[in-house]
């Protein structure tokens, strides 16, 4: 809210160029907020396909909680008025890479009913399989 007030000021004044900069922090920190919710549903989407790698099956909230991030990450995904989007696929899928261990790592406190060690479910599941699903489901439903 200051950077707005800022702003105005600044136009007021007719100070551009600081004006500017501003605006570009601005949509520094509108893009950083978009990026840790993709991540974050990144992890939730990956913790939910590893369990059912694991564990070789599924159940109803599991699948509701991958369309729901699935849905989320196109969504916060989606640029509205420039009709785009603000990562691109290689920067998706470079993204739930980044989430993947996290989301192993949870997943090997769920899954079994955590009678695994991190390690231990890695080696049970495909981390590329995982990625290649994730990111075919987000790609499916954007298109």
């Amino acid at each position: 809210m200051e950077e707005l007030i800022t702003l105005k000021k600044l136009l007021h004044q007719g100070n551009i160029a600081e004006a500017l900069l501003i605006v570009e922090e601005l949509e520094e920190m509108s893009k950083s907020d978009k990026l840790n919710k993709i991540f974050s549903y990144g992890i939730i989407l990956l913790l939910h396909l590893i369990k059912q790698a694991a564990e070789n099956r599924t159940t109803r909230s599991w699948n509701l909680s991958i369309r729901n991030s699935v849905t989320q990450i196109q969504r916060t995904n989606r640029r509205h008025k420039a009709k785009g989007t603000y990562l691109t696929e290689d920067e998706l899928k470079e993204t739930l890479q980044e989430a993947y261990d996290l989301a192993l790592e949870k997943a090997a406190l769920e899954a079994f009913e955590g009678q695994y060690q991190t390690e231990e479910l890695g080696n049970l599941v495909n981390q590329k399989e995982i990625i290649k699903q994730a990111m075919d489901l987000i790609i499916e439903k954007a298109n």
